[in-house]
């Protein structure tokens, strides 16, 4: 009979080390973590920031977070479903509302930090890269993109959020090779493709060739589009007012939820000794009492 050695003994099982939960769920790179919170000690605990982009099925999410011992801290968010208030009611998760995700948290972390005069970005988005420059008076607000575990791809979503960032006045370290429009044999931007990426052109080319070659498809998969009357034609002109709105206004808005009246308590109250006492009492009296019809049915 052979011998079949154990590849892992009781050492190995007893040694064995369970990766962070975050890692084990397949939630968090801590290897690319690491590095963009990682801060120089001559530093002086000054913050790491970092833009965050996320997307949910229905949802675009943009933050900008420092890290700390405690925790991560989140200096300000902007979402996609903040701008129906802004005009763009349809299509909230696509390259386009990417950009206006970006561009509305960029705006709202410098009207916040006081720089928003002082740093106007790329007012006018015309598709090309932009950097801003620094001023006299103070640099401007540094964040590293964080992309988590999505695939960088050219064309990505996290690239439109990137770009309304860079256009909204924000200092992010980046290349164009990512942008929408890239061309990989040129190794240049082609500016007017990404601009029409970052005004919805693309979506409306599309919305133009389902009306013509399937309605039925087109009436299902536009049908937001066409119960608020928005047509292939305008929807450049709506994302240019969409951009205007948000930088006229970039606040979030307050929630009109009312607090609640009366806290709920979901865990039994701390009874007092006499409490805990008579309630024994009286557990003991409906026992006894129960024994005692037993007791006059069996006599029966």
């Amino acid at each position: 009979m052979a011998f079949v050695k154990a590849q892992k003994s009781k050492a190995y099982f007893k040694r064995f080390q369970v990766k962070f939960k975050r890692r084990r769920e397949g939630k968090t790179d801590y290897r690319a973590r690491i590095r963009l919170i990682n801060q120089d000690k001559n530093k002086y605990n000054t913050p790491k920031y970092r833009f965050v982009v996320r997307f949910t099925n229905k949802d675009i999410i943009a933050q900008i977070i420092s890290a700390s011992i405690a925790g991560d801290l989140v200096l300000a968010t902007a979402f996609a479903h903040e701008l129906p208030r802004y005009g763009l009611e349809a299509g909230l998760t696509n390259y386009a509302a990417a950009y206006c995700t970006g561009l509305l948290l960029a705006r709202r972390v410098l009207k916040m930090l006081e720089m928003d005069d002082e740093y106007q970005g790329n007012v006018e988005a015309t598709g090309e890269d932009f950097s801003v420059e620094p001023t006299e008076s103070r640099r401007p607000f540094r964040a590293l993109l964080d992309v988590g575990l999505i695939k960088t791809t050219t064309g990505n979503r996290v690239f439109g959020a990137l770009k309304g960032a860079l256009d909204g006045g924000l200092d992010i370290p980046h290349s164009d090779r990512r942008f929408a429009g890239f061309k990989k044999d040129d190794k240049q931007l082609d500016a007017e493709v990404h601009r029409k990426y970052i005004f919805g052109s693309h979506v409306a080319a599309y919305m133009r060739t389902l009306m013509e070659d399937e309605p039925e498809k087109y009436q299902s998969h536009f049908s937001e589009y066409i119960k608020r009357g928005i047509e292939p034609n305008g929807i450049e002109e709506l994302y240019k007012k969409v951009h205007d709105a948000i930088r006229a206004d970039p606040t979030p808005l307050k929630s009109e939820k009312a607090p609640p009246k009366e806290h709920k308590r979901y865990n039994l109250k701390k009874l007092t000794y006499e409490e805990r006492k008579a309630k024994l009492i009286e557990r003991l009296n409906v026992l006894n009492a129960a024994g005692r019809d037993d007791d006059d049915d069996e006599d029966e």
